[in-house]
């Protein structure tokens, strides 16, 4: 019976594959409400299933052949399987934890979805450095998917205009001086970002750390006092006061940005090889948790340090800076370069837990999320 049938498609193939909605023909057991039946069929695959009065007469497919018994079964669009990698170029739909950069800088990672707290504007997440340029940009500047580096083009691969960002405070910026707000581009449509000048491409791979954990190591011994040391890149010197430290020192909470998505149908709101966020979890010493990068995909790490004061180098248009930042968590190494921007997330649970922006060969630094979402006034988008 099998041979028949197999005798049957090679005759009555090519009648069938003429038909609208036929992308097949197969042998196999017929269906009946749902259920395989013992019974061979002749089998016509359509990309979707149409009732008949929906359909030609000629592209109806006869109940048997030159009696061979036939089936019709659903299958959908069929397409190659792409071999896509988080430093891909993703269409039609784009996931959190790929390539995405400034149009001036190399790349980073697509963190996740957010919605503006007062709007309900949908908007990307990612690192200042990612997509600020490190704080060398203006609203509205073209955000690549994929980043530059992962051959990126402006405009054909813009997917969102940088909305807004905390600017970073370096080391020997002016301590009492307010920070300037994020300019505006007055002309978004040309992509450049309206009117400063172009600046020399900044990298935005994972920045590192430079100095040390001295505070968290000073409350693990009961020390009353908090040594902050500056590199030798700076100049090598240890203020052993504290205040004298914070006075002298501007801090960051956060390295943190979002841009406005232009069409917000492209983007899925899940990340790769993680899927929806559904909640929120604070970090604790122990905590294992995840994260999907364009660098490094799915990653895994245990948190080892909480409260931590780093210093973190960051590569910009005028050099080389560091910038100091209180209320970090480290991991041991689960990052590299490329991988800033990427959503932490619990490994036992879909709920955010920071927002990685640095790390070394030994470690890896993440602020957390709600620290993050309070400073960009934004929520998670769960779909």
């Amino acid at each position: 019976m099998f041979g028949q049938m197999l005798d049957a498609q090679q005759r009555f193939q090519n009648i069938l594959l003429a038909k609208a909605n036929v992308v097949g023909v197969a042998v196999g057991y017929r269906d009946f409400m749902g259920e395989a039946t013992d019974e061979l069929a002749l089998v016509a695959l359509v990309e979707q299933k149409k009732p008949i009065e929906a359909l030609d007469p000629r592209d109806l497919v006869p109940r048997d052949i030159d009696g061979a018994v036939t089936d019709v079964v659903e299958v959908g669009f069929l397409r190659a399987e792409q071999s896509l990698t988080p430093r891909s170029r993703w269409r039609p739909i784009v996931p959190s934890g790929v390539s995405i950069g400034h149009y001036k800088v190399t790349a980073g990672t697509l963190g996740t979805m957010v919605t503006d707290r007062d709007t309900g504007q949908l908007m990307i997440l990612s690192n200042n450095h990612v997509m600020a340029n490190s704080n060398d940009a203006m609203a509205g500047d073209a955000i690549l998917q994929p980043g530059p580096t992962d051959h990126g083009q402006n405009p054909a691969d813009m997917v969102a205009r940088l909305e807004r960002w905390v600017p970073l405070r370096y080391i020997g910026d002016p301590i009492d001086s307010t920070p300037t707000p994020p300019p505006v581009d007055n002309n978004p449509g040309d992509n450049n970002g309206g009117t400063r000048p172009p600046t020399t491409e900044s990298g935005c791979d994972i920045v590192d750390i430079i100095v040390s954990l001295s505070n968290v190591m000073a409350r693990a011994v009961g020390s009353e006092k908090q040594l902050t040391a500056k590199s030798s890149v700076v100049g090598a010197q240890v203020v052993a006061d504290p205040v004298m430290a914070q006075q002298v020192v501007p801090t960051n909470g956060v390295d943190c940005a979002v841009a406005s998505v232009i069409e917000p149908d492209t983007f899925s709101g899940e990340i790769l090889n993680i899927g929806a966020i559904s909640g929120i979890a604070e970090a604790s010493l122990g905590m294992r948790v995840r994260k999907s990068g364009r660098t490094t995909g799915y990653t895994e790490g245990i948190v080892s340090l909480v409260n931590a004061t780093v210093d973190v180098a960051y590569a910009t248009a005028a050099g080389t800076k560091t910038a100091r930042f209180t209320g970090q968590v480290l991991t041991n190494s689960m990052s590299a370069g490329g991988d800033s921007g990427s959503l932490i997330v619990a490994a036992d649970a879909p709920n955010a837990v920071g927002l990685l922006f640095a790390g070394s060969s030994v470690s890896t630094i993440f602020t957390p999320i709600q620290s993050v979402l309070d400073a960009l006034n934004v929520n998670l988008y769960m779909p």
